[in-house]
């Protein structure tokens, strides 16, 4: 049996090797592919003993093959012909310029994700097709056009940490499906980047994931319904994730140097702190949004401050601070109809329940919606 986690763990170094020889990056990329795959049929019948050096001396190989069958290349051969011996000298960490080449600004997100996890992941292209719910061809052409894009760029060009950050998250928001877990795939490569940066956000953004993984297994039943999070049984949160989480988040925090991620650890962190929803410390939660509104201005936190404030200060003031929000904003119905049914209006609330269903993002959360309405809709016939 191959260890799946030391690839995948070796795969940015293997890439990184053949790119200081001269391949491409898009070369070396399925260079390394195709040398994955060589070793999970080769390993468990002839486990290499220095599994790095196999993997470069194979990868090597693949893309000597693939760049002599490529009559374009021809003037690269002379270059390429003589095949060096890889050794421990030659085997430099690249997983930080990768993170930046993979999650370059020029990128679509959703390109950026697939080719962050495939390139630093080490994910086949069938595994993450299969976590995006879409058909293989589909994402090798969106990884294809996503490894174009930056074929001309250095691979030691200095890159944008905010941007492989957006990037992480993006893969951490698209949770589970198919058979990998993609939450806790970039947890495993945000872990990976902190090892090599001290950069504070990178604190934050791991925190924070941490902290909202902890509350994984309390959010959906056993016939899979969404658990709002004041509803959630708070046994099930794992609390060694949260004791992580939170340490992480206050080395960060002691730094002073404040960043939307670590606001959003720190909201996570004030809701796991409380033994009961009863005990959530609202008033700090408002705090805290009003900082991660100042970083950012962002309308969804804006909008996500506004629950805050219905809870912090009531309901009322909950809908006033509502009013100055674009109803537009995803979710918007749906903070209006909760707050109108803690307001003691439940016809208004339960219209609003039925509309935010309409356009809710999920399933789960449609359904959710849907159960609200029907429930208040009940209330109301008897």
């Amino acid at each position: 049996m191959v260890d799946e986690s030391l690839l995948r763990a070796l795969t940015p170094t293997v890439i990184g090797v053949l790119g200081r020889r001269g391949a491409d990056f898009a070369a070396a990329e399925d260079a390394v592919q195709d040398a994955l795959v060589e070793a999970v049929r080769v390993w468990p019948d002839d486990p290499p003993r220095d599994p790095t050096g196999w993997l470069v001396t194979v990868a090597w190989r693949k893309f000597l093959d693939a760049a002599r069958a490529d009559t374009s290349r021809k003037h690269r051969e002379v270059r390429l012909e003589v095949e060096p011996t890889p050794g421990p000298a030659e085997v430099v960490d690249d997983t930080l310029q990768l993170y930046f080449l993979c999650a370059h600004p020029s990128l679509t997100p959703a390109s950026a994700a697939a080719l962050t996890l495939r390139a630093v992941g080490g994910l086949t292209t069938r595994q993450i097709a299969q976590a995006y719910l879409v058909p293989e061809a589909t994402m090798a052409q969106r990884i294809s056009r996503a490894k174009r894009t930056v074929s001309g760029i250095r691979f030691d060009q200095r890159g944008d940490v905010a941007t492989v950050l957006r990037v992480l998250y993006l893969v951490f928001n698209e949770g589970y499906s198919g058979d990998v877990d993609l939450a806790a795939e970039a947890i495993r490569l945000t872990r990976q980047l902190a090892a090599r940066t001290s950069h504070e956000e990178v604190a934050g953004l791991l925190a924070l994931m941490l902290l909202h993984h902890a509350r994984r297994p309390a959010r959906t039943g056993a016939d899979g319904r969404l658990v709002p999070l004041a509803e959630q049984d708070r046994s099930l949160w794992n609390t060694h994730l949260i004791a992580e989480g939170v340490d992480i988040l206050q080395a960060a925090l002691a730094r002073d140097r404040l960043g939307e991620y670590q606001a959003q650890a720190a909201i996570a962190a004030l809701h796991a702190d409380a033994r009961t929803a009863a005990e959530t410390d609202w008033v700090q939660i408002v705090e805290w949004y009003d900082e991660l509104v100042r970083l950012t201005g962002n309308p969804v936190a804006r909008l996500n401050r506004v629950v805050a404030v219905g809870e912090a200060d009531g309901p009322r003031a909950g809908l006033a601070a509502l009013a100055g929000l674009d109803p537009a904003l995803p979710r918007h119905a749906a903070v209006a109809a909760y707050l109108h049914e803690r307001d003691g209006d439940p016809v208004t609330a339960a219209r609003l329940y039925a509309e935010a269903a309409r356009s809710a993002p999920s399933v789960p959360e449609r359904d959710h919606l849907t159960r609200q309405a029907a429930r208040l809709n009940a209330k109301l016939r008897r």
